[in-house]
């Protein structure tokens, strides 16, 4: 299993999200883009990138209650399911830029937070396969060290 692969079944744990976001777009998408002949290689590229995105949002949401972070992981999917282009990405997350302005807002994040938010970006701004692989190594890293479960209790 890709690191790609692993991140996504770490963040994507209860039934329901597994059923809603782990699609096949999502769960095929580095597969397809190692595959992709050249001119579908950009747009197998920002499905990768959606998915790691997606993948470390749910992490970060899980650590809080952070409705922001919710709303944007929901763009961030329906983006992956729905384009069929890049330029489709960006008309639907162009659409939604607000919420992406507002995610860091009103964010307290732990250390832990801040290492999955610094991931999120780095994801956003790699402009290789090789770069979204070693965040995505880097991600199921962090995520198996996470402790999803210690607010329940306070």
């Amino acid at each position: 299993m890709t690191p790609y692969e692993q991140l996504l079944h770490l963040a994507f744990t209860a039934p329901n999200d597994v059923k809603y976001y782990l699609t096949p777009n999502a769960l095929q998408a580095y597969d397809l883009m190692r595959k992709a002949p050249p001119a579908q290689l950009p747009f197998r590229f920002e499905q990768v990138r959606l998915g790691l995105a997606l993948s470390l949002l749910k992490l970060v949401s899980e650590l809080g209650d952070h409705d922001e972070s919710r709303q944007v992981l929901d763009v961030l999917h329906r983006a992956l399911n729905e384009a069929r282009s890049p330029e489709d990405i960006d008309r639907i997350i162009g659409r939604e830029a607000r919420l992406f302005d507002r995610l860091y807002e009103n964010l307290y994040v732990n250390e832990e937070g801040e290492e999955l938010l610094n991931l999120f970006g780095r994801t956003l701004d790699a402009d290789a396969p090789e770069v979204l692989e070693a965040v995505a190594q880097e991600g199921v890293d962090l995520a198996r060290t996470l402790d999803l479960d210690s607010d329940e209790d306070e």
